[in-house]
């Protein structure tokens, strides 16, 4: 059962979330504009730093942190389940793009 008062709620806390948000942001920004990486890599890093912001986010500002282990194992397999649903809808997609390239595409689009 959650109990409100038996998780520490220190301001200074979520302070250091917000922080570390926005580090990572500011990293996600840097590494857009000077495009260190392939296009694959880089997609590849920006999606791991999101899902380390949203896990900051879900854990600490949506107090998930503090809820049941079933709860929180059945949030990260059906969130799960939904991107692997998602991926798979959207991925034939992303092979026409690579297989056509990208000025063909926008020629499609006109």
């Amino acid at each position: 059962m959650h109990d409100a008062a038996s998780h520490d709620d220190s301001k200074g806390q979520y302070f250091w979330v917000w922080g570390a948000l926005l580090v990572l942001t500011a990293v996600e920004v840097v590494l857009a504009y000077r495009q260190v990486f392939q296009p694959v890599v880089m997609l590849e890093v920006l999606l791991v730093l999101s899902v380390i912001k949203s896990a900051l986010i879900i854990g600490y500002f949506m107090h998930l942190k503090f809820e049941s282990p079933l709860m929180r194992w059945m949030l990260v397999i059906s969130v799960t389940a939904l991107f692997v649903i998602m991926y798979l809808f959207f991925f034939p997609d992303a092979g026409r793009i690579l297989r056509l390239g990208v000025s063909e595409v926008f020629k499609e689009l006109r």
